[in-house]
């Protein structure tokens, strides 16, 4: 597997250093504010994952809320674009004796530095709507994922219309200024996936009241 850190001058971007600077306000107070709100959603997108085999990438693995969820068996590599929640995730891996993380690197998940079909699954956890270009990043999944193996995407989803979308939409510039994003709507997803022949398996509601949601596809074997 390669597995070589992608050079910085490739990844900074505009959008990528706003990001950058977002998570590292974030890193020290992340896993108080998350951990428990995020933990249901995470875990039942690891259980997702692993259903494909024990090779896994996780993408925006920030500060490893949810590396302790693996299987022993597993086999997981980690990237994120923040160093600072990076870090974090390195010395929750040392601490708890995590030995199935195998690797945790600063990588632009639009530009992921392995080869072709070499893990059974890509999970994404509360990422895709914030990259500056979802299928960029979406068609990387899929270059890295195997055959028959899946993408799964844990996140918040947009209400397609309605009242909620338009105060979703409305709230959508503050959002996006803390790290978040309110009006990403999951259709733009299952777009991508049909124009690229993935199989769209379908989202699936979670704590807390179906406020995030698990999305599941599938690579053509």
């Amino acid at each position: 597997m390669r597995s070589e850190r992608v050079p910085e001058a490739n990844t900074a971007g505009p959008s990528t250093a706003l990001m950058r600077k977002a998570y590292a306000r974030w890193a020290p107070v992340y896993d108080v504010i998350y951990d428990k709100l995020t933990e249901p959603a995470a875990r039942a997108a690891v259980e997702a994952a692993v259903e494909h085999g024990p090779r896994i990438l996780e993408a925006g693995v920030g500060t490893g809320l949810s590396l302790g969820y693996y299987p022993k068996g597993s086999f997981v590599c980690g990237v994120d674009l923040s160093e600072d929640m990076l870090k974090r995730a390195r010395a929750k891996v040392l601490r708890r004796g995590l030995a199935h993380v195998h690797g945790l690197q600063v990588m632009d998940v639009c530009r992921l530095g392995y080869a072709d079909n070499c893990f059974d699954a890509v999970v994404a956890q509360f990422l895709i709507t914030l990259v500056p270009d979802p299928e960029a990043a979406l068609s990387e999944f899929l270059r890295v994922v195997r055959p028959g193996g899946g993408i799964i995407l844990a996140n918040h989803f947009g209400q397609t219309n309605g009242p909620v979308a338009r105060v979703e939409e409305i709230v959508a510039p503050l959002c996006t200024k803390i790290g978040w994003s309110s009006d990403f709507k999951s259709t733009r997803i299952e777009a991508w996936a049909r124009r690229n022949s993935v199989e769209f398996i379908g989202v699936a509601p979670t704590f807390p009241g179906g406020f995030f949601k698990i999305l599941r596809m599938r690579k053509a074997g």
